[in-house]
């Protein structure tokens, strides 16, 4: 049926039924449920005759569909707007707007940035370091206690995937800090050093983060 130049889809069920019920479901396909000996022809006339009722019925499954849930996120320090929307395909981020169908694909868009962002800043820092040290793996995982954990028997570093939330200096910070375990894997005064030679304002970093 075509409703302001849209074609919808008329389900017919025929029932024991007295009456004829019009009805537009989440699926956005028109339902007439009808007596079993009411022809075809007399339907299509009916749904004619009720083509501005049908269309109100449409106008408010689509509000349905589009109805929003904001929700308060950060992603690399800036506030942005979560929007839980059930029309989008993927996640879409719009300046400071990011519309996402639901909680589970919102995770799985923080993990791929994670991946993507969290690279290239190793990047970055690796190539500056002047100590020779394995080029490691990124492993991202959701930790309480933690930051980052740098593992010399696998030459990996688990980043924790809430870092995405903040500020970039901040993931900065983790990072040297957990490649300069490959150098000293300690917290010693030389430690400190070395990760202030690459990092000079550490101690701002480590205070934000302990917030």
């Amino acid at each position: 049926m075509n409703i302001n130049n849209e074609i919808y889809e008329v389900v017919i069920i025929r029932k024991d039924n007295k009456n004829i019920y019009i009805r537009v479901k989440e699926d956005l396909k028109i339902y007439v449920t009808c007596p079993k000996k009411i022809s075809e022809k007399y339907i299509e006339d009916l749904l004619n005759k009720s083509k501005y009722s049908i269309s109100k019925m449409i106008d408010k499954q689509k509000n349905k569909k589009y109805k929003e849930e904001k929700n308060i996120g950060y992603y690399l320090g800036n506030k942005i707007d979560i929007v839980f929307c059930n029309i989008v395909n993927e996640p879409k981020l719009e300046e400071n707007r990011l519309l996402v169908r639901n909680k589970k694909e919102l995770d799985k868009w923080y993990k791929k940035r994670c991946e993507i962002d969290f690279k290239i800043l190793l990047d970055n820092i690796y190539n500056i370091i002047e100590e020779k040290i394995p080029y490691p793996k990124i492993k991202l995982r959701k930790m309480k206690s933690r930051w980052g954990v740098c593992n010399r028997k696998d030459n990996s570093i688990t980043l924790n995937i809430e870092l995405i939330k903040y500020e970039q200096y901040i993931i900065n910070y983790v990072i040297v800090h957990e490649l300069v375990h490959f150098i000293h894997f300690n917290h010693s005064i030389k430690f400190w050093n070395t990760v202030g030679k690459y990092y000079p304002n550490y101690k701002v970093a480590r205070k934000k983060l302990k917030e």
